[in-house]
């Protein structure tokens, strides 16, 4: 039985987002919650916030069963594009540069050990 958590529109880049998503790949729960927590990243504050939403999606989903978070891995962590605002920046000359305002969409699926 495995929960998952999608957080859409995230406003940071994926290539930014990947950076974090690969230190926590397939690891336990408590253990990436600790390295999402003190990573100087900014983006491990987003990382921290889905994974926490996904464990507690695993929690509500069958009240008959217990189980302890730290019986808990991260089964699948993935990040795709999301939409790209385009903007105009003045750049010299009169002419124009174009900022591409990028963002990105992070699941998380964790299941359990047993």
């Amino acid at each position: 039985m495995e929960a998952r958590a999608i957080y859409r529109f995230l406003g940071s880049s994926p290539r930014k987002m990947r950076l974090i998503i690969d230190l926590i790949r397939g690891l336990s729960v408590d253990k990436a919650l600790e390295i999402l927590h003190f990573s100087p990243k900014h983006a491990s504050k987003d990382a921290e916030k889905v994974l926490r939403s996904a464990v507690a999606n695993y929690m509500n989903r069958d009240d008959t069963t217990h189980i302890e978070p730290e019986d808990l891995y991260i089964k699948e962590v993935f990040v795709n594009n999301g939409p790209m605002l385009k903007r105009i920046q003045p750049a010299p000359m009169g002419r124009a540069f174009r900022v591409r305002k990028r963002s990105c969409h992070l699941t998380i699926i964790v299941d359990s050990k047993v």
